[in-house]
């Protein structure tokens, strides 16, 4: 099954109280919540204050997303504590600092991966897992690097979200290929305006190729996440729309 859902630091000017009405009022399910500005790492009383606030407005916590960067000596333990204290299911977390696959060396992706195994064992004896954010200028920026480092981190899960500029035919194939170790889903539609830079786009432009991602995911046994991010103008009507069009997405499955 496939939940519907929104990444909390889309709107970081927005308070818990105001994120949670938003997300209530769109008829999603639940919040990824960041470690940054809504649920900061080592505040376990506003962990679960957050907690209480989200499960008072009918809503999940679909995981705790953090900004733990593997490999480079960074404290785990209060991340740890967050995630248990707002029962985030999930910690997401990065594959290395402004370390592109390319780059990387062999003592690179080691440091990375062993760190990833540490913090793994960690996390599941509080029964929460870890998932790799699927990102740029980590070592999940490719697909190949993105298996290699899961190939590494048994038990270690990813998430998936279209890479800027990526076709169709590259992301299915992608999916597919996360299949078994596949996390949740961030959700957005993503153009280049013609100079290499980002245009946020409502999420119905893309809402075909959309389809195609989601009704392979949902082919693939276990839960997950497909959660909004980042939409145009940081706009609350446009995450209305962006909200609709998701449902709309998942009930057609």
């Amino acid at each position: 099954m496939i939940r519907s859902g929104l990444v909390s630091i889309t709107f970081r000017t927005l308070s818990v109280a105001e994120v949670i009405a938003a997300v209530a009022a769109a008829k999603l399910d639940g919040i990824e919540w960041g470690s940054d500005i809504h649920c900061p790492a080592g505040d376990i009383p506003a962990a679960r204050d957050v907690a209480t606030q989200t499960a008072d407005a009918g809503l999940a916590v679909a995981a705790y997303g953090s900004y733990y960067r593997l490999g480079e000596d960074e404290p785990f333990e209060p991340i740890l504590d967050s995630a248990a204290a707002l029962g985030a299911p999930t910690i997401r977390v990065w594959a290395g600092r402004s370390l592109s696959s390319a780059d990387a060396t062999d003592a690179d992706r080691s440091r990375v991966a062993d760190d990833l195994n540490r913090i793994a064992a960690m996390s599941a004896e509080a029964g929460i897992a870890v998932a790799l954010e699927y990102h740029a200028n980590t070592l999940t920026d490719t697909l190949d690097s993105a298996l290699a480092l899961l190939a590494d981190a048994p038990g270690v899960a990813c998430y998936w979200q279209p890479p800027f500029k990526s076709a169709v035919a590259e992301n299915l194939e992608a999916i597919d290929a996360l299949a078994p170790r596949l996390s949740n889903i961030h959700v957005f539609h993503w153009i280049d305006d013609g100079t290499d830079t980002i245009d946020r786009r409502p999420l119905a432009e893309g809402a075909a190729q959309w389809s195609d991602y989601i009704s392979a995911i949902t082919e693939m046994p276990g839960d997950r996440w497909a959660m909004l991010e980042f939409v145009r103008d940081e706009s609350l009507d446009a995450f209305t729309a962006d909200a609709a069009t998701l449902r709309n997405l998942l009930a057609d499955l």
